[in-house]
């Protein structure tokens, strides 16, 4: 096959422990998935949950986030990350987690200057969360490495300062049941990842600051912004 021009790259996460890379094809972020964190957006813990998309090139692992034009009011949102080996749609619950590949830990950046004027004009979220680094992320750990992904404590320091403390366990939608809403939605493929969800204490971040986000049995992601 001959291409009008060189494809970029195919984005790619390693996995711990191998050699081997695992492709991207989307990214999937489930919004105000955690009860405190939805009552600090102004949100509803009984509504259904919603998603929005970020590129698969935003995910990122060199540990550094260049601060974005056009926005001087950038937010960290902690996340466990599902990486998926299969999908396909309308996926059962009690069948979701036979589709998942592994776990990582990661960051949903946002430009939440830009997403407030957004929602105020109900416009989409694009150039609020689908940005250049907007996805720091961690190396995938396989599933059979992870003893139990639906607890577990989940937090993030800024500068050694704790900002963000919560527990899986107070996911609103848990992952079998994320992964059921969202294959009704679209078809899921092997490829995908779905960011789960932040707890509370989302916050704005300057240049030089150091984010370090851990989520036991997963690991730890260090991003420098830059």
């Amino acid at each position: 096959m001959t291409y009008v021009f060189t494809p970029v790259p195919q984005p790619t996460l390693p996995v711990k422990g191998s050699d081997k890379l695992f492709p991207i094809h989307r990214i999937y972020c489930v919004g105000r998935n955690y009860a405190e964190h939805t009552k600090e957006m102004g949100g509803d813990t009984k509504d259904p949950p919603f998603f929005f998309q970020k590129n698969a090139d935003n995910a990122v692992t060199d540990g550094k986030f260049p601060y974005p034009a056009q926005t001087s009011n950038v937010h960290f949102e902690v996340e466990l990350v599902v990486a998926l080996k299969s999908g396909g749609v309308s996926i059962k619950a009690a069948d979701a987690m036979s589709h998942v590949f592994g776990y990582a830990v990661g960051i949903d950046m946002t430009r939440r200057d830009l997403q407030d004027v957004a929602k105020k004009m109900s416009r989409p979220w694009e150039v609020a969360k689908a940005f250049e680094a907007s996805a720091p992320c961690t190396a995938l750990v396989p599933a059979p490495h992870v003893e139990n992904p639906g607890k577990g404590a989940i937090w993030l320091d800024v500068n050694g300062q704790r900002k963000q403390t919560g527990d899986l366990r107070q996911m609103i939608w848990d992952i079998p049941h994320q992964i059921e809403f969202l294959s009704g939605l679209f078809e899921l493929k092997a490829g995908d990842l779905i960011f789960t969800g932040t707890p509370s204490g989302v916050g704005a971040i300057k240049k030089g600051d150091v984010m370090r986000a851990h989520i036991d049995g997963i690991g730890d992601l260090e991003v420098t912004v830059i």
